[in-house]
């Protein structure tokens, strides 16, 4: 079919009954289908003529990479858990909403564990806003826990319950560990929580994070989410920590 053809039907199915324009505007309607049948039969001749010429070789796909650079991603305000003067900081850019963040809370625990003294871990939100719709939220309510002092309890409560994140949720949730919940909700709707969102976005996107969870080793990119390379990236860290002796 050529492309003549395949706009006229389309144009044909496009007088079917439907919400659309009212009759004044019919007029400026047909005018402009008059004007695409005028270029579309330049277009199709341009097809026809083209059609006659050796194909031209698909273009390679663009294959981002992370080059293996050290990122400066401050702590700011963001949640630490672990020994505060440890030598090795990971950094979790995560959405409470997003089921692999979720998968990856055993391989956190797992990793904290077997260097209890050398890592510390900084939590950064980084809801995915167009693809989950409670994930907003969800980081203000952590943020908003965090006011008193138990971020880390409404941390677990929220990727136990990934399903379950409604404002009338989350509210439950700040009870249920036990925090002051008017002060709650109020600090939920808060500028100052809005902007820490913000802000820790703004540092994922400084690092070029574009996918949750995303992880850092003093400030190296994670690249696959195992035990064994968070050992790798960590022992190394530690060989080349500045002061090291021997």
């Amino acid at each position: 079919m050529h492309v003549m053809e395949a706009v006229i039907g389309c144009l044909a199915l496009a007088a079917l009954p439907a919400c659309g324009p009212s009759a004044p505007d019919l007029d400026d309607v047909k005018r402009d289908q008059r004007e695409i049948l005028f270029r579309l039969g330049r277009l199709d001749r341009s097809v026809e003529g083209a059609a006659t010429q050796p194909a031209a070789a698909p273009a390679a796909p663009e294959v981002k990479t992370y080059p293996d650079k050290v990122y400066e991603i401050l702590v700011g305000a963001s949640p630490v858990k672990g020994p505060k003067s440890a030598p090795v900081t990971i950094v979790e850019f995560s959405d409470f909403q997003c089921p692999p963040c979720g998968d990856s809370r055993d391989l956190v625990k797992q990793v904290l564990q077997a260097y209890p003294e050398d890592v510390k871990l900084v939590y950064k939100q980084f809801p995915l806003i167009g693809v989950h719709d409670h994930a907003l939220d969800a980081a203000k309510a952590a943020i908003a826990a965090d006011k008193q002092g138990r971020f880390w309890e409404m941390h677990d409560v929220l990727y136990q319950n990934q399903r379950e994140l409604s404002v009338d949720k989350l509210t439950e949730y700040a009870g249920r560990i036990g925090l002051d919940v008017p002060r709650w909700v109020k600090d939920f709707s808060s500028q100052e929580v809005q902007e820490q969102v913000a802000n820790e976005r703004r540092d994922g996107r400084a690092a070029d994070v574009d996918a949750t969870p995303t992880f850092f080793v003093n400030g190296k990119r994670v690249g696959e989410r195992s035990l064994g390379e968070f050992r790798t990236m960590i022992e190394e860290a530690l060989r080349t920590r500045p002061g090291k002796k021997g």
